[in-house]
C-alpha cells in the first residue's frame, strides 16, 4: 500500500473515531437536558480561574494524567479542590512538563508518518484510543467537575497499552537479557502495587485515608473521612476532620455545613447555627424580591434546610425559619425541599391556606413525589377536609405503597370516620406497620380502637398494653387501657394504669375522675379519692362532675353538712343536672332524717356523668361507672 493510499485509510479510521466521539457527547448532553452540571470553583478551580491561568493549568492537567499513565505510584480517590496547584504564570516550571508531555504526543505523530505501514497503524490508532475517549475529561468542549479523575484513563489506558506493546516488541526483536529481566520487574511492580492498593478499597474509611496520604490540600478527603466517622457515631472525630477541611480551603461551604450539622448532634445548638451562617454567607446573595437563578450546587442550598429546622426548634422563630425557606427558593424555584419544609412551617404557624399553595406548587414540579401529596392531605386534615386528606394519603400510597406515614394516618382516618365497611382497610394499613423496624406506638393503639369497634376486647386489652410498653406516658392508651379493664370490673388492675396516667400527666381529668372512682368503690381510701378531685377543681373551679363526685366523698364520711353544701354549689353551677339535685334532695333528707332521730345515716348515693370511650388521641372521654 503506498503512503498516499495509507494516509487516506489512516484518516478515514480517525475520522470516524472523532465522529463517534461528537456522537457520543450529542447523546450525553440529550441526556443532560442539553444543560450543562453545575460544578462550583471547588470542583474545579482552574475552570474559575482567569486567562492564561486557566489555559496554563487546563494543558498541564494533560501532562499530569499522561504522567500517572506512565508512572501510576501516587493514586488518589479524589482530585477536586486544591489538589493540583494552579498554573499562574509563564514562568511556573511545570510548563516545562507540560511542553514535554505534547512534544512527546507529536514525536509519535511524526513518528508514524515516518515508519512502514504496520507500525504506522499501530502508532495512529494508540494516539487515536488515547485521545478520543480522553477529550470529554480535558475541559476542551466544557468544564468538568473535577481537577484529575482516574478512571478517566479507562478507556485511554487501551491505547496506551498498545503503545507500550508495540515498543515491547521492538525491544525483543533484539532478544536483550536485559530488557526481558527489566519488563518482569516491571510486572512485579506493577503487581505489587496492586494488591496494596487493593487494601486501600476495603472500605470507603480506608479509601480517603490513603488519598490523605497522597494529598493533604484536597478539603473534601477530610470532609469524606468525616462522613464516615459520622456514621460510626464518632460525631466528636468527625467534628476534627471537618475542622480541617477548614483550615485547608476556608470558603468551603459543604465543611461547614457539616461542621454544623456535627454541632448540632451534639446538641452545641449555638455553635451549629454560627456554622450554618457562615455557609449561608458563603453562597451568591439573591436581590431581595427579584427572581432569581444562582447557579449554586444542591448540596449547598442544603445549608437553608438545616438553619431553618435548627432555629424552628424555638417556636418563636419560626417566621425567621419561613423566610430562609423562601430565600432558597428565590436562589432554585426548583428545590423541591425547600417547598416540602417551607409548608411544615406555615402548617405551624396555622396558616394552612399558604401551606397550601406551596405544596400545590411543588407537586407541578415533582408530582410523583408521595411526601408532598401526604403533607397536602396533613394541611387538608388541618382545614378539617377529611374527604380531601384521605385522598391525598391515597394518592401518597398509589406511588409509594410503604409510605409508613401515610399509612397510618389514613388507617387513623378510616378507623375514626369510616364506616364499619372500611374498617378491615385500615386494620391492613396498621398490620403493614406492624413489619415496619420501629414500630410506632400510635399503630398499636389505633388498633386497639378497631378491636374496641369490634367489640373484641381482648384483643383491644393486648394493643394497648403494647402501646405503653413502647410509650409509658401515652396518656390515651393509658387512659382507655384502664378504662377497659375497670369496665370489665377489674379495677385494681386499672389502678397502676391511672396512677401511670396522673405521673405523666397531672392535668388528665377524666383520669382523675376515673381514678378518685376506684379509690372510693374499689380501695376504699376517701382520701385518696378526695385529692383526686380537689386536683381537678384547681384546675377547673367549675367541673361540675368532680364537685359532684368531692360531695359524694363527704357523704361516704357522713359528713352530712358539709356534702349538703357542696351539693348546693354544684346545683347552683348546673342546675338541670337532675342527678345532683336528686342527691341535694336525698341528702337533705337524710339530714332532717339524722336531726330527728340523732342518728348518722351513710349515703349509699354517688354518680359520675355519662362518659363515652375515647376516639381520638389526646381527646378522652369515660363510660358511666357509678361510685
Amino acid at each position: 500500500m503506498s503512503g498516499k493510499s495509507y494516509l487516506k485509510e489512516a484518516g478515514f479510521r480517525m475520522g470516524v473515531l472523532a465522529a463517534w466521539t461528537l456522537f457520543l457527547l450529542t447523546v450525553r448532553l440529550k441526556v443532560m437536558g442539553v444543560q450543562l452540571p453545575v460544578f462550583t470553583k471547588f470542583d474545579n478551580p482552574a475552570a474559575a480561574a482567569e486567562t492564561p491561568t486557566r489555559q496554563l493549568t487546563f494543558n498541564y492537567l494533560v501532562a499530569l494524567n499522561g504522567w500517572l499513565l506512565l508512572y501510576p505510584s501516587d493514586l488518589c480517590c479524589d482530585w477536586t479542590m486544591g489538589s493540583v496547584p494552579l498554573v499562574r504564570s509563564l514562568s511556573d516550571p511545570r510548563n516545562l512538563a507540560t511542553l514535554a508531555g505534547y512534544a512527546t504526543l507529536g514525536a509519535i505523530l511524526w513518528n508514524s508518518l515516518w515508519v512502514d505501514d504496520s507500525r504506522s497503524r499501530v502508532l495512529l490508532m494508540s494516539l487515536a484510543m488515547c485521545a478520543f475517549p480522553f477529550l470529554p475529561a480535558s475541559n476542551l468542549f466544557f468544564p468538568v467537575g473535577f481537577v484529575v479523575a482516574e478512571r478517566v484513563l479507562y478507556a485511554p489506558s487501551m491505547g496506551f497499552c498498545l503503545l507500550v506493546a508495540q515498543g515491547g516488541s521492538l525491544l525483543a526483536a533484539r532478544r536483550s537479557t536485559l530488557v526481558w529481566s527489566s519488563m518482569l520487574v516491571l510486572l512485579c511492580i506493577h503487581t505489587a502495587k496492586t494488591m496494596r492498593r487493593n487494601t486501600d478499597w476495603q472500605s470507603e474509611y480506608s479509601l480517603f485515608l490513603s488519598g490523605l496520604q497522597v494529598n493533604q490540600r484536597n478539603a473534601k478527603l477530610y470532609n469524606n473521612v468525616g462522613h464516615c466517622l459520622e456514621t460510626q457515631g464518632k460525631h466528636a472525630e468527625a467534628l476534627s476532620y471537618f475542622h480541617t477541611a477548614i483550615r485547608v480551603e476556608p470558603d468551603d461551604i459543604g465543611a461547614h455545613i457539616n461542621v454544623g450539622r456535627t454541632y448540632n448532634h451534639l446538641g452545641m445548638y449555638g455553635e451549629a447555627e454560627k456554622s450554618f451562617r457562615k455557609a449561608k454567607d458563603l453562597l451568591p446573595r439573591p436581590p431581595f424580591g427579584d427572581g432569581y437563578e444562582a447557579r449554586v450546587a444542591p448540596s449547598h442550598l442544603n445549608v437553608f434546610l438545616n438553619l431553618a429546622n435548627l432555629i424552628s426548634r424555638d417556636g418563636t422563630r419560626l417566621e425567621e425559619a419561613d423566610m430562609l425557606y423562601q430565600e432558597a427558593i428565590r436562589m432554585r424555584s426548583d428545590y423541591v425541599e425547600a417547598y416540602i419544609n417551607r409548608g411544615d412551617i406555615l402548617i405551624r404557624l396555622n396558616r394552612t391556606q399558604e401551606a397550601q399553595s406551596v405544596y400545590e406548587r411543588a407537586l407541578l414540579l415533582d408530582e410523583a413525589n408521595a411526601d408532598i401529596h401526604y403533607n397536602l392531605g396533613v394541611v387538608f386534615l388541618e382545614q378539617r377536609k377529611t374527604d380531601l386528606a384521605l385522598l391525598s394519603f391515597e394518592k401518597a400510597l398509589k406511588i409509594n405503597p410503604k409510605h409508613e406515614q401515610a399509612l397510618l394516618n389514613s388507617a387513623i382516618l378510616i378507623q375514626e370516620t369510616g364506616g364499619p365497611h372500611m374498617r378491615k382497610t385500615a386494620y391492613h394499613r396498621l398490620q403493614a406497620l406492624l413489619e415496619a423496624r420501629d414500630v410506632n406506638e400510635r399503630v398499636y393503639f389505633h388498633l386497639g380502637m378497631l378491636a374496641m369497634d369490634d367489640k373484641n376486647l381482648t384483643l383491644a386489652e393486648k394493643w394497648f398494653r403494647r402501646a405503653v410498653e413502647l410509650k409509658a406516658d401515652f396518656r390515651s392508651a393509658l387512659f382507655n387501657l384502664a378504662l377497659l379493664l375497670s369496665e370489665a370490673r377489674r379495677p385494681l388492675e386499672a389502678l397502676p394504669f391511672l396512677q401511670q396516667l396522673r405521673k405523666h400527666h397531672p392535668d388528665h381529668v377524666k383520669g382523675l375522675i376515673l381514678l378518685g372512682d376506684i379509690y372510693i368503690n374499689a380501695v376504699k381510701d376517701l382520701d385518696a379519692a378526695q385529692e383526686c378531685y380537689k386536683s381537678i377543681l384547681v384546675q377547673e373551679p367549675n367541673n361540675v362532675q368532680a364537685l359532684h363526685n368531692l360531695c359524694v366523698v363527704h357523704v361516704e364520711r357522713g359528713l352530712m353538712a358539709e356534702a349538703e353544701s357542696c351539693l348546693e354549689k354544684a346545683s347552683a353551677l348546673a342546675p338541670n343536672e337532675y342527678y345532683v339535685t336528686q342527691h341535694l334532695e336525698i341528702v337533705r333528707s337524710r339530714r332532717l332524717q339524722i336531726l330527728k332521730r340523732k342518728t348518722i345515716v351513710r349515703s349509699p348515693y354517688s354518680k359520675s356523668k355519662s362518659q363515652d370511650i375515647d376516639s381520638k388521641e389526646g381527646d378522652e372521654v369515660i363510660v358511666n361507672l357509678p361510685t
